[in-house]
């Protein structure tokens, strides 16, 4: 992750997002500017974030390791989103891990600085409040979801929010335990959608080769994260 000089793209990123709309102080005077490529991390699992951030552009994914060792997948987040809304609450005391899925941005305001005026202000916590309940009902559609719906649908959208930039390449074991499915179901279903050529099998992962189609068996499912 790196920090972007560049003042021009920062006030364009304030001007053409709704991020200062979401405090009732002058966020500008402490806001910065990140750049990330696909794979850096917004947040370190297990770090105390010194920055909140909002995505401005971009997709990431959200994923703990459990005690045994294995890594959960939780969630893909689109802009516009908070990032480490949750350490700053006090909800979580560490973070979960959120990693770039392609190429984003964000805007910062650092906590030290901010954080009485960010749990001071009625507006930002309002906010937050909707947020965080949006948060809630897509949880909710989303564990409904993987009982209602076949695998073939769900996988097509999973394909999208896990590949923005075209190219999927989630471990298997990961992706299987996200839809709650076996790892040879997947493994099937994957199969399945390379004869259709929906995907293209390339090096270690797949090329997203008919993405109309798959766009068609997503349609039902809820959006990502942002919209």
């Amino acid at each position: 992750m790196v920090l972007v000089d560049d003042q021009p793209l920062l006030d364009r990123f304030l001007r053409q997002s709704d991020f200062l709309d979401c405090f009732s102080f002058p966020a500008q005077q402490y806001a910065r500017l990140y750049h990330l490529e696909a794979g850096e991390y917004i947040l370190e699992e297990g770090a105390q974030p010194a920055f909140l951030y909002y995505l401005v552009a971009g997709r990431a994914k959200l994923y703990m390791t459990l005690p045994n060792g294995k890594v959960s997948l939780i969630d893909f987040f689109r802009a516009p989103c908070f990032v480490g809304e949750m350490e700053l609450i006090g909800v979580q005391r560490s973070s979960r891990a959120v990693q770039a899925l392609c190429g984003c941005y964000c805007l910062a305001l650092p906590v030290e600085e901010c954080r009485e005026r960010l749990l001071g202000d009625p507006r930002f916590l309002r906010r937050l409040c909707v947020y965080l309940g949006g948060k809630n009902v897509r949880t909710v559609l989303s564990l409904s979801q993987n009982k209602g719906f076949p695998l073939e649908n769900r996988l097509a959208h999973f394909l999208l929010l896990a590949a923005p930039d075209g190219w999927y390449a989630e471990k298997h074991t990961h992706a299987a335990e996200y839809l709650g499915v076996s790892y040879r179901h997947l493994l099937y279903v994957l199969a399945d959608f390379v004869s259709r050529g929906y995907l293209k099998k390339e090096g270690g992962g797949y090329l997203l080769a008919d993405r109309a189609a798959l766009v068609s068996l997503a349609q039902g499912l809820e959006p990502p994260e942002g919209g």
